[in-house]
Protein backbone atom coordinates (compact mmCIF):
# COMPACT_ATOMS: atom_id res chain seq x y z
CA UNK A 1 0.00 0.00 0.00
CA UNK A 2 1.14 3.54 -0.74
CA UNK A 3 2.79 5.29 2.21
CA UNK A 4 0.61 7.56 4.31
CA UNK A 5 3.50 10.01 4.79
CA UNK A 6 2.29 11.92 1.74
CA UNK A 7 -0.80 14.07 1.26
CA UNK A 8 -4.17 12.47 0.55
CA UNK A 9 -4.05 13.65 -3.05
CA UNK A 10 -0.53 12.30 -3.63
CA UNK A 11 -1.47 8.98 -2.01
CA UNK A 12 -4.54 8.65 -4.24
CA UNK A 13 -2.53 9.46 -7.36
CA UNK A 14 0.25 7.06 -6.43
CA UNK A 15 -2.26 4.30 -5.69
CA UNK A 16 -3.62 4.65 -9.22
CA UNK A 17 -0.13 4.94 -10.71
CA UNK A 18 0.94 1.69 -9.02
CA UNK A 19 -2.24 0.00 -10.27
CA UNK A 20 -1.56 1.05 -13.88
CA UNK A 21 2.02 -0.21 -13.68
CA UNK A 22 0.74 -3.51 -12.34
CA UNK A 23 -1.77 -3.68 -15.18
CA UNK A 24 1.09 -3.43 -17.66
CA UNK A 25 3.14 -6.09 -15.88
CA UNK A 26 0.18 -8.47 -15.70
CA UNK A 27 -0.63 -7.87 -19.36
CA UNK A 28 2.88 -8.77 -20.50
CA UNK A 29 2.70 -12.00 -18.51
CA UNK A 30 -0.75 -12.80 -19.88
CA UNK A 31 0.35 -12.07 -23.46
CA UNK A 32 3.27 -14.46 -23.06
CA UNK A 33 0.92 -17.18 -21.82
CA UNK A 34 -1.52 -16.44 -24.65
CA UNK A 35 1.21 -16.73 -27.28
CA UNK A 36 2.38 -20.03 -25.78
CA UNK A 37 -1.16 -21.41 -25.66
CA UNK A 38 -1.99 -20.22 -29.17
CA UNK A 39 1.11 -21.88 -30.64
CA UNK A 40 0.31 -25.23 -29.01
CA UNK A 41 -0.85 -27.98 -31.32
CA UNK A 42 -4.47 -29.13 -31.07
CA UNK A 43 -7.11 -31.06 -32.96
CA UNK A 44 -10.89 -31.41 -32.87
CA UNK A 45 -10.61 -34.29 -30.43
CA UNK A 46 -8.19 -32.68 -27.98
CA UNK A 47 -8.35 -29.58 -25.82
CA UNK A 48 -6.19 -26.57 -26.58
CA UNK A 49 -4.14 -26.87 -23.46
CA UNK A 50 -2.91 -29.69 -21.31
CA UNK A 51 -3.87 -30.07 -17.67
CA UNK A 52 -0.57 -28.44 -16.70
CA UNK A 53 -1.19 -25.50 -19.02
CA UNK A 54 -4.71 -25.05 -17.65
CA UNK A 55 -3.29 -25.02 -14.14
CA UNK A 56 -0.78 -22.34 -15.14
CA UNK A 57 -3.50 -20.22 -16.74
CA UNK A 58 -5.69 -20.53 -13.66
CA UNK A 59 -2.78 -19.29 -11.54
CA UNK A 60 -2.34 -16.24 -13.79
CA UNK A 61 -6.07 -15.54 -13.68
CA UNK A 62 -6.11 -15.82 -9.88
CA UNK A 63 -3.10 -13.48 -9.74
CA UNK A 64 -4.87 -10.82 -11.82
CA UNK A 65 -7.99 -11.11 -9.69
CA UNK A 66 -5.95 -10.73 -6.50
CA UNK A 67 -4.28 -7.59 -7.89
CA UNK A 68 -7.72 -6.16 -8.70
CA UNK A 69 -8.95 -6.96 -5.19
CA UNK A 70 -5.82 -5.40 -3.64
CA UNK A 71 -6.42 -2.21 -5.63
CA UNK A 72 -10.03 -2.07 -4.48
CA UNK A 73 -8.93 -2.58 -0.86
CA UNK A 74 -6.36 0.23 -1.16
CA UNK A 75 -8.96 2.57 -2.65
CA UNK A 76 -11.34 1.77 0.19
CA UNK A 77 -8.62 2.68 2.69
CA UNK A 78 -7.94 6.09 1.13
CA UNK A 79 -11.63 6.81 0.54
CA UNK A 80 -12.22 6.81 4.30
CA UNK A 81 -10.55 10.22 4.47
CA UNK A 82 -11.53 11.69 1.09
CA UNK A 83 -14.39 9.84 -0.57
CA UNK A 84 -15.53 12.63 -2.91
CA UNK A 85 -12.17 12.46 -4.72
CA UNK A 86 -13.13 9.00 -6.01
CA UNK A 87 -16.26 10.34 -7.69
CA UNK A 88 -14.26 13.03 -9.52
CA UNK A 89 -10.72 11.57 -9.67
CA UNK A 90 -8.05 14.06 -10.71
CA UNK A 91 -5.64 11.20 -11.45
CA UNK A 92 -7.78 10.10 -14.39
CA UNK A 93 -7.73 11.74 -17.79
CA UNK A 94 -10.82 13.65 -18.84
CA UNK A 95 -11.61 10.86 -21.32
CA UNK A 96 -11.56 8.31 -18.49
CA UNK A 97 -13.59 10.62 -16.25
CA UNK A 98 -16.27 10.88 -18.93
CA UNK A 99 -16.68 7.10 -18.80
CA UNK A 100 -16.70 6.67 -15.02
CA UNK A 101 -19.65 5.08 -13.24
CA UNK A 102 -19.44 5.40 -9.44
CA UNK A 103 -15.65 5.62 -9.34
CA UNK A 104 -14.95 2.98 -11.97
CA UNK A 105 -16.28 1.13 -14.98
CA UNK A 106 -19.75 -0.34 -15.30
CA UNK A 107 -19.52 -4.00 -14.21
CA UNK A 108 -21.73 -4.86 -17.18
CA UNK A 109 -18.98 -3.56 -19.49
CA UNK A 110 -17.04 -6.76 -18.72
CA UNK A 111 -19.90 -8.75 -20.20
CA UNK A 112 -20.28 -6.46 -23.21
CA UNK A 113 -16.57 -6.99 -23.87
CA UNK A 114 -17.12 -10.75 -23.87
CA UNK A 115 -19.92 -10.41 -26.42
CA UNK A 116 -17.79 -8.16 -28.64
CA UNK A 117 -14.79 -10.50 -28.54
CA UNK A 118 -16.94 -13.56 -29.14
CA UNK A 119 -18.57 -12.08 -32.23
CA UNK A 120 -15.27 -10.81 -33.64
CA UNK A 121 -13.50 -14.15 -33.21
CA UNK A 122 -16.42 -16.14 -34.60
CA UNK A 123 -16.33 -13.97 -37.71
CA UNK A 124 -12.57 -14.40 -38.16
CA UNK A 125 -12.66 -18.20 -37.59
CA UNK A 126 -15.92 -18.95 -39.38
CA UNK A 127 -14.46 -20.72 -42.43
CA UNK A 128 -12.19 -22.90 -40.30
CA UNK A 129 -15.01 -23.53 -37.84
CA UNK A 130 -17.23 -24.85 -40.63
CA UNK A 131 -14.41 -27.25 -41.54
CA UNK A 132 -14.51 -28.72 -38.05
CA UNK A 133 -11.50 -26.91 -36.61
CA UNK A 134 -11.75 -25.78 -33.01
CA UNK A 135 -9.76 -23.14 -31.16
CA UNK A 136 -11.21 -23.20 -27.65
CA UNK A 137 -11.46 -19.40 -27.65
CA UNK A 138 -14.31 -16.96 -27.04
CA UNK A 139 -15.83 -17.73 -30.44
CA UNK A 140 -16.77 -21.15 -29.06
CA UNK A 141 -18.88 -20.21 -26.06
CA UNK A 142 -21.23 -23.11 -25.33
CA UNK A 143 -24.98 -22.82 -24.94
CA UNK A 144 -24.56 -23.26 -21.19
CA UNK A 145 -21.92 -20.53 -21.08
CA UNK A 146 -24.07 -18.13 -23.10
CA UNK A 147 -27.01 -18.74 -20.80
CA UNK A 148 -24.85 -18.11 -17.72
CA UNK A 149 -23.42 -14.92 -19.23
CA UNK A 150 -26.90 -13.67 -20.17
CA UNK A 151 -28.22 -14.34 -16.66
CA UNK A 152 -25.19 -12.61 -15.13
CA UNK A 153 -25.72 -9.66 -17.47
CA UNK A 154 -29.33 -9.16 -16.43
CA UNK A 155 -28.46 -9.55 -12.74
CA UNK A 156 -25.59 -7.07 -13.02
CA UNK A 157 -27.69 -4.46 -14.81
CA UNK A 158 -30.35 -4.68 -12.10
CA UNK A 159 -27.70 -4.05 -9.46
CA UNK A 160 -26.19 -1.19 -11.47
CA UNK A 161 -29.60 0.46 -11.72
CA UNK A 162 -30.12 0.06 -7.97
CA UNK A 163 -26.77 1.70 -7.18
CA UNK A 164 -27.31 4.47 -9.74
CA UNK A 165 -30.59 5.35 -8.01
CA UNK A 166 -28.83 5.37 -4.63
CA UNK A 167 -26.19 7.80 -5.92
CA UNK A 168 -28.81 10.01 -7.57
CA UNK A 169 -30.74 10.13 -4.30
CA UNK A 170 -27.61 11.19 -2.39
CA UNK A 171 -26.86 13.92 -4.94
CA UNK A 172 -30.41 15.23 -4.70
CA UNK A 173 -30.23 15.29 -0.90
CA UNK A 174 -27.81 18.23 -1.12
CA UNK A 175 -30.86 20.44 -1.74
CA UNK A 176 -32.68 18.94 1.26
CA UNK A 177 -32.27 19.40 5.01
CA UNK A 178 -29.96 19.86 6.76
CA UNK A 179 -27.27 20.91 4.25
CA UNK A 180 -29.42 23.32 2.25
CA UNK A 181 -30.84 24.94 5.40
CA UNK A 182 -27.39 25.39 6.93
CA UNK A 183 -26.06 26.92 3.68
CA UNK A 184 -28.99 29.34 3.57
CA UNK A 185 -28.32 30.59 7.10
CA UNK A 186 -24.57 31.20 6.94
CA UNK A 187 -23.29 34.75 6.82
CA UNK A 188 -19.80 33.92 5.54
CA UNK A 189 -19.60 31.46 2.64
CA UNK A 190 -16.14 30.30 3.70
CA UNK A 191 -17.26 29.38 7.20
CA UNK A 192 -18.14 25.78 7.97
CA UNK A 193 -19.76 25.17 11.34
CA UNK A 194 -19.87 21.99 13.36
CA UNK A 195 -23.39 21.25 12.19
CA UNK A 196 -22.30 21.49 8.54
CA UNK A 197 -19.27 19.28 9.19
CA UNK A 198 -21.52 16.67 10.76
CA UNK A 199 -23.96 16.76 7.83
CA UNK A 200 -21.15 16.50 5.26
CA UNK A 201 -19.52 13.64 7.16
CA UNK A 202 -22.82 11.76 7.15
CA UNK A 203 -23.18 12.40 3.42
CA UNK A 204 -19.61 11.17 2.81
CA UNK A 205 -20.30 7.98 4.77
CA UNK A 206 -23.27 7.23 2.50
CA UNK A 207 -21.14 7.92 -0.59
CA UNK A 208 -18.48 5.50 0.66
CA UNK A 209 -21.12 2.82 1.04
CA UNK A 210 -22.28 3.26 -2.56
CA UNK A 211 -18.72 3.15 -3.91
CA UNK A 212 -17.94 0.04 -1.88
CA UNK A 213 -21.09 -1.63 -3.20
CA UNK A 214 -20.11 -0.69 -6.77
CA UNK A 215 -16.59 -2.08 -6.27
CA UNK A 216 -18.07 -5.25 -4.81
CA UNK A 217 -20.30 -5.66 -7.88
CA UNK A 218 -17.34 -5.06 -10.19
CA UNK A 219 -15.30 -7.68 -8.37
CA UNK A 220 -18.10 -10.26 -8.25
CA UNK A 221 -18.89 -9.86 -11.96
CA UNK A 222 -15.22 -10.05 -12.92
CA UNK A 223 -14.62 -13.18 -10.84
CA UNK A 224 -17.77 -14.92 -12.02
CA UNK A 225 -16.71 -14.52 -15.63
CA UNK A 226 -13.03 -15.30 -15.24
CA UNK A 227 -13.25 -18.16 -12.77
CA UNK A 228 -16.67 -19.79 -13.10
CA UNK A 229 -18.09 -19.24 -16.58
CA UNK A 230 -15.19 -19.04 -19.02
CA UNK A 231 -12.62 -21.75 -19.66
CA UNK A 232 -9.03 -20.90 -18.62
CA UNK A 233 -8.04 -20.00 -22.19
CA UNK A 234 -11.20 -17.94 -22.73
CA UNK A 235 -10.62 -16.13 -19.44
CA UNK A 236 -7.04 -15.44 -20.55
CA UNK A 237 -8.36 -13.79 -23.72
CA UNK A 238 -10.85 -11.78 -21.69
CA UNK A 239 -8.17 -10.55 -19.27
CA UNK A 240 -5.80 -9.58 -22.09
CA UNK A 241 -8.54 -7.61 -23.87
CA UNK A 242 -9.79 -5.87 -20.71
CA UNK A 243 -6.28 -4.76 -19.68
CA UNK A 244 -5.47 -3.58 -23.21
CA UNK A 245 -8.69 -1.57 -23.26
CA UNK A 246 -7.96 0.00 -19.86
CA UNK A 247 -4.39 0.93 -20.78
CA UNK A 248 -5.34 2.22 -24.24
CA UNK A 249 -8.11 4.48 -22.95
CA UNK A 250 -5.69 5.85 -20.36
CA UNK A 251 -3.02 6.54 -23.02
CA UNK A 252 -5.51 8.01 -25.49
CA UNK A 253 -6.90 10.24 -22.76
CA UNK A 254 -3.45 11.59 -21.90
CA UNK A 255 -2.75 12.42 -25.53
CA UNK A 256 -6.06 14.26 -25.91
CA UNK A 257 -5.54 16.17 -22.65
CA UNK A 258 -2.10 17.31 -23.79
CA UNK A 259 -3.56 18.42 -27.13
CA UNK A 260 -6.01 20.64 -25.22
CA UNK A 261 -3.44 21.94 -22.74
CA UNK A 262 -4.66 19.90 -19.78
CA UNK A 263 -2.26 18.25 -17.36
CA UNK A 264 -4.44 15.38 -16.10
CA UNK A 265 -3.33 11.99 -14.77
CA UNK A 266 0.04 13.15 -13.42
CA UNK A 267 2.00 12.90 -10.20
CA UNK A 268 4.40 15.78 -9.63
CA UNK A 269 4.40 16.47 -13.36
CA UNK A 270 5.30 12.92 -14.44
CA UNK A 271 2.83 11.26 -16.77
CA UNK A 272 2.02 7.68 -15.79
CA UNK A 273 3.77 5.09 -17.96
CA UNK A 274 1.71 3.56 -20.74
CA UNK A 275 1.94 0.26 -22.58
CA UNK A 276 4.84 0.26 -25.00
Amino acid sequence: MTSLNVSDQEAQHLCFQEWMKLQEQDLLELLHAHHHSSSSSFSASTSRTSANSDCHLKQLIAKSIKHFQDYIDNRRHFARNDVSAYLAPTWCTTLESSMIWISGCHPSSFIRLIYALSGRELESHLSNYLQGKRYGDLSELSTIQLKSIDELHMKTIRQENRLSKMLTSLQEEIADQPIAIIANEVGNFAEICGEAEEALDKHAKCLRHVIEEADKLRMETFKELAMNILSPFQALEFLVASKKLHLCVNAWGKKRDLQHGRNRGTVEGNIYPTLS
